[in-house]
């Protein structure tokens, strides 16, 4: 672990479960708080900087749970350094960022992976096959939503540090709308600026709509001072799935609304993926998963579900959308990289 972020001692937790993966090593800035961290967490070796853990032998990959703005720097060291790299989400700023990343991960013979843990999830891929399947006929609407409330002076509201609602929330919701409903052609946006930051303040809240084709709609609105809010519409001709906890997955279940009724299916049903009781707060299954997924890919030395193009991808919807609260008019990302919509892995 390339840090001792927050979010670290949740991936701690729930590596101590997976049979796949090792939690090793943490590097830090500081020898002695890394020590203490490492400690906490029950990683056997600390080191005193990140390049002296990227210059260790023994480490395979390397989690970067950096600040954004740091993101795509240590991702390159690390490859650089032969390490295999699953980087927190948001992966980059920008998507020529991305797209370096991934030009250096192919000249190392390394995997490099973003994280966002939830695509991985049964729940997750349920979502997907239902509407693959047409279990709510035509897809015309997706509605997403992630609120978090966080005070003046945290990482997340600090602009030098790549924070703001729309890159650290808004990647959830970009994710699943482009998931869900391909790239889109036209960005509609518009955001209020952290004003306790300054006049350079990152997006305190923002709302956008996103134009697909076939007519399809999708919505998402982010906030860094709103009340927890996690949600997740995908609205069809006939039919509607509402997904109660999407992106930390802790509920077991998603409900499929349709001819007036509604069913509520449980996420993994036959128990393939050992999900933890969906009345235990620490749940911490999707970040397992997630760790699962790429220490497959690693030691099979196969893609992973969610690649170079996905990332670049992500990183280009992102950028139009700020492009477009910023401007005050509708933007038109890039043509999708990606040879066709994304695949069920």
């Amino acid at each position: 672990m390339l840090s001792t972020a927050g979010i670290g001692r949740v991936v701690a937790a729930a590596l101590k479960s997976s049979p796949h993966a090792e939690l090793v090593a943490v590097g830090g800035r500081d020898a002695e708080r890394a020590r203490r961290y490492a400690d906490d967490i029950q990683a056997a070796v600390s080191f005193g900087s990140y390049d002296e853990l990227l210059a260790c032998a023994d480490i395979d990959a390397v989690y970067v749970p950096l600040p954004i703005s740091m993101h795509t720097e240590w991702t390159i060291k690390a490859l650089e350094a032969g390490k295999h790299v699953l980087c927190e989400k948001p992966f980059v700023l920008h998507a020529a960022d991305a797209a370096r990343c991934f030009d250096v991960a192919e000249a190392a013979g390394r995997l490099c992976i973003e994280g966002l843990m939830y695509r991985h999830h049964p729940q997750t891929q349920l979502v997907r096959k239902l509407v693959a399947d047409g279990a709510i006929g035509r897809l015309a609407h997706v509605r997403a939503a992630l609120t978090v409330s966080v005070p003046p002076g945290d990482i997340r509201r600090t602009a030098a540090l790549g924070g703001g609602a729309s890159l650290d929330l808004g990647c959830y919701c970009v994710s699943a709308i482009r998931m869900l409903a391909g790239h889109p052609e036209r960005v509609h946006a518009a955001r209020v600026l952290d004003r306790a930051e300054g006049a350079e303040g990152a997006d305190l809240r923002l709302a956008a709509t996103l134009e697909m084709a076939d007519g399809v709609l999708a919505q998402f609105d982010v906030a860094l001072d709103f009340p927890r809010r996690d949600e997740l519409e995908v609205i069809g001709t006939e039919g509607k799935i509402t997904v109660p906890d999407p992106w930390l997955c802790r509920r077991g279940y998603i409900e499929l609304e349709r001819e007036g009724s509604t069913r509520r299916l449980p996420a993994d049903p036959d128990g393939v993926y050992g999900l933890t009781s969906a009345h235990d707060p620490d749940n911490t299954d999707a970040y397992r998963i997630e760790f699962e997924a790429a220490s497959h890919a690693i030691a099979h030395g196969t893609p992973p579900a969610f690649g170079r193009a996905d990332a670049v991808d992500q990183a280009a919807v992102l950028d139009a959308v700020r492009q477009a609260a910023a401007l005050g008019r509708p933007v038109e990302p890039p043509a999708s990289v990606a040879a066709h919509r994304p695949s069920l892995p």
